[in-house]
């Protein structure tokens, strides 16, 4: 249930009102907007009168109740705002959202040295980017392939970050390594595997870095957005979705099947902002450019995209990776879309030396 405050109503006055609602056995939620202030109201709601409550105030413009079991995610709990999340990165302050130009997010699937990856961080700095991504921890089918080189990794991610001053994006695997990957990550990104794993989920909504939270491999779109709920239950309102493909029936070529309906249908349901995933959407370089080209047309907010030095030689996901010079030339190709749909930031005017 949400009660929205009118335009003008003074602070004293939504705290007044907060105040007597928590009162009635519920947990107020302030959601500020562009033009009005709304009380979100978490709890058993289903036996109040919509009545009784606007009369608690001549303040109240409207009660209205969220219908979606997703209430915290659900577009209706804000009144139709979209929400923001403004990542605090070297270069400054990034901000993911509807309203807000594209962030493109790139870097290889796993770090594997020191080299390799201050290179790489380098490489997409210059055509765009502005996160770094790349796996110290990597949950694997197999238990024989590469899982990473753990905390040795997020120190040499800590490395790329300076030298780069790009934000940096990985994964946590595991509730006990989250304090360790916080200290290195300026957004914590739970896998597609780990999407139903309700500790973390609830381990991350109680820390205050921003989450990014990728859509397991056969979950409904739904399940999902409850999974996002109980991060944002937990006390953490930074949370980006991530659409990375779904499993379907064909496999044979490609890895997963990019689900960009998902674009559409998540603007309408929740107001969170939105990635997508095209490398580990499709599996397969050579596709990586159409949907990534696709995605900012349907409304993305932002991208994922695997870069590697040498995809051939890479020890994961080499055949889903972009070499640095293919997404210097993506980056062209996907600004051309991105100023048509008005999404594509502007260029950093150049120091002036003195």
């Amino acid at each position: 249930m949400i009660v929205v405050m009118k335009s003008g109503t003074p602070d004293v006055e939504i705290s007044r009102v907060s105040e007597e609602l928590s009162t009635w056995g519920l947990s107020p939620e302030k959601i500020v907007g562009k033009h009005k202030v709304v009380i979100g109201l978490v709890g058993e709601t289903a036996h109040l009168n919509i009545e009784q409550i606007q009369e608690i105030s001549p303040w109240i413009e409207l009660v209205l109740r969220v219908e979606q079991p997703f209430k915290r995610a659900s577009r209706e709990f804000r009144h139709g705002d979209p929400s923001e999340v403004v990542v605090q990165t070297p270069d400054g302050p990034v901000t993911f959202g509807e309203h807000e130009p594209l962030v493109v997010v790139a870097g290889p699937c796993s770090v594997e040295n020191e080299k390799m990856i201050v290179e790489t961080a380098k490489r997409v700095k210059a055509a765009g980017a502005k996160f770094l991504r790349g796996g110290a921890y990597k949950p694997r089918t197999s238990p024989y392939s590469f899982q990473g080189h753990g905390e040795s990794a997020l120190g040499l991610l800590a490395k790329a970050r300076e030298a780069s001053g790009l934000g940096i994006i990985t994964e946590v695997m595991d509730t006990a390594d989250l304090e360790v990957v916080g200290e290195v990550a300026d957004v914590l990104q739970v896998g597609a595997r780990n999407m139903h794993n309700f500790s973390l989920l609830k381990k991350v909504g109680a820390q205050d870095k921003p989450v990014l939270l990728k859509r397991g491999m056969s979950a409904t779109i739904e399940e999902w957005l409850m999974a996002a709920e109980y991060i944002l239950a937990a006390g953490n309102q930074n949370v980006i979705l991530c659409e990375r493909g779904i499993r379907t029936f064909d496999r044979q070529y490609a890895r997963n099947t990019l689900d960009l309906s998902a674009v559409p249908v998540l603007r309408r349901l929740t107001h969170l902002p939105i990635m997508i995933d095209p490398s580990h959407g499709t599996g397969r370089s050579e596709y990586v450019p159409a949907m990534a080209k696709a995605a900012i047309a349907a409304g993305t907010d932002s991208l994922m995209i695997e870069v590697h030095p040498n995809p051939g030689k890479a020890l994961s996901d080499g055949p889903q990776s972009l070499t640095p010079e293919g997404f210097d030339r993506l980056m062209q190709e996907l600004a051309v879309i991105g100023k048509a749909v008005e999404r594509w930031p502007e260029p950093q005017p150049a120091a002036v030396l003195v």
